[in-house]
């Protein structure tokens, strides 16, 4: 046994000693920790429609104010599991502080989080955002904004896809198609003259129209192929086309979604290890940014974010921004149109904002670009490289998948042949032709010289230190790669704990 030096002095260490009077919790936590302002902030909120969700019968609840801020700081911490949140309220001072001594358990922690707070959590953010906002550590009115697509808590391997569904709908018809015309060549009389709808085939239909062929079928010489073929189809294919329509029903006209989160959709991903943008299950995160806090977050089932930007501000707070600044992916005719009509200063890129600058620096212009050709506005006509005139030859409208209508004006060169620069100015035979949307063409000017100005310049700058350490801190330094909870609600529920988190992180910080 070694000997203890008797000369060396010890702190008295006893952890079985009792305290007359006990030190209180508070008194333990640090001035200037992030625990405070959880505790003031969420103290300041009104969470009248959260106590609205509960009875009043039955036994006394834990205090919904109780439990908010365990999840705040939870997710402040980057403990999100409902069981590591039970332990913490039992072992970790701050926790147990926040949490009065109370222990509620992971059942109470995730049922609050999944139902108590589904649909009033947007509201919890706005009220926090206000409150800072009134604190002057933040602007509602100038916006940042970007998006980013964050993987599902859902299985990568189990997905439906819409494409799949509509080419099986269409072999069915095919099939079905081909059976009738067989036994039209048999049995004419029996089947009759009237054609069922092969277009758009449903499981009733389909049903009808296979027993009206073995009907007109009955008795006749029929090949053995054929007959197979009909008693697969009436066992299988009405049942398949009533999955069909569910699944339909479910994707509401999107691409695909995942099984174990159908509200999940595919879409290609970046943060992949290989970084070889995979396709799996995820929602379009979109957030607006002031100073490194998030002022609103919106998600979105669609990976292109050109869709995203009018639902995102039309969830605003009862009025729009008076200045939004975001990259190309932003940057549409319908998109400029609504920043436009309310009142809104757009620092928006549009797809070709970059090459265009760069087409600027260089001498040797590429001649099939239309910022590069000469338009005379009062002539309406454009000139082409050699100097001949492209004058209208008529007009078209398109519409976008949200339904807005555009309108171009096409313009033809009349001869083509023969000329050097046919090879670089137009693809494939024939002459040079133009279609041009004239508005479109109009906004992208004003957009660019707002973008090239000294406060443009100063706008795009801000946005890259603005909104994408925002996104790191959604994506990495909060260590989770997906989502805990499954479902479009109580994943809008979880990315506003984060939010607020990361919100209440940046003030304490």
């Amino acid at each position: 046994m070694q000997k203890q030096d008797l000369n060396v002095a010890f702190k008295d260490y006893n952890p079985n000693q009792l305290m007359f009077l006990p030190p209180s919790l508070e008194e333990l936590i640090p001035v200037h920790h992030p625990g405070r302002i959880v505790y003031q902030i969420i103290e300041r909120i009104d969470l009248s429609e959260v106590y609205s969700r509960y009875s009043e019968n039955g036994s006394s609840s834990y205090h919904p104010k109780l439990l908010l801020k365990v999840l705040v700081y939870g997710y402040l911490e980057n403990c999100y599991s409902s069981r590591k949140l039970e332990k913490a309220v039992r072992e970790n001072i701050v926790f147990m502080w926040l949490a009065g001594m109370q222990r509620p358990d992971h059942h109470t922690i995730n049922r609050f989080r999944s139902e108590r707070l589904r649909d009033v959590i947007g509201d919890i953010f706005a009220q926090v955002v206000l409150l800072l906002h009134e604190e002057g550590l933040l602007d509602i009115k100038e916006v940042y904004t970007d998006g980013t697509k964050i993987e599902a808590n859902a299985n990568r391997y189990t997905f439906v896809w819409g494409k799949a569904i509509k080419k099986s709908k269409e072999r069915i018809s095919s099939q079905l198609q081909e059976l009738w015309n067989y036994a039209g060549s048999v049995a004419s009389a029996e089947l009759g003259t009237e054609e069922p709808d092969f277009v758009n085939p449903n499981a009733e239909n389909v049903s009808r129209t296979i027993e009206k062929i073995n009907q007109a079928l009955e008795g006749k010489a029929v090949d053995k192929k054929v007959k197979q073929k009909l008693g697969y189809a009436q066992k299988n294919w009405p049942a398949k086309l009533e999955e069909y329509a569910q699944k339909e029903e479910v994707l509401a006209g999107r691409n695909s979604y995942s099984k174990t989160d159908p509200d999940a959709t595919f879409m290609r991903m970046k943060e992949d290890h290989m970084r070889n943008g995979q396709l799996k299950p995820a929602y379009n995160l979109q957030l607006s940014t002031h100073g490194r806090f998030v002022v609103n977050y919106s998600l979105h089932p669609n990976p292109n974010d050109t869709l995203t930007l009018k639902p995102h501000l039309h969830q605003y707070y009862g009025f729009y921004p008076s200045c939004c600044t975001a990259d190309a992916g932003y940057g549409s005719e319908e998109n400029y149109c609504f920043l436009e009509q309310n009142r809104i200063e757009a620092y928006v890129k549009y797809n070709t904002f970059h090459k265009e600058l760069r087409q600027e620096s260089k001498s040797k212009k590429v001649h099939g670009l239309l910022e590069n050709l000469y338009y005379d506005p009062q002539k309406d006509h454009y000139i082409c490289p050699m100097g001949q005139a492209m004058k209208p030859s008529g007009e078209s409208t398109g519409k976008t998948s949200t339904g807005f209508v555009q309108h171009y004006r096409h313009y033809a060169a009349k001869n083509c042949q023969g000329c050097p620069l046919a090879a670089s100015c137009r693809p494939g035979a024939g002459n040079k032709t133009l279609r041009v949307n004239t508005r479109l063409q109009q906004q992208k000017t004003r957009a660019k010289q707002r973008l090239t100005s000294e406060q443009g310049v100063q706008k795009r700058r801000q946005r890259a230190t603005d909104v994408e350490p925002v996104f790191a801190d959604f994506k990495h330094n909060k260590g989770r790669a997906r989502f805990m909870l499954r479902g479009a609600e109580k994943v809008a529920i979880e990315t506003g704990l984060i939010a607020i988190a990361h919100n209440l992180a940046k003030m304490a910080g």
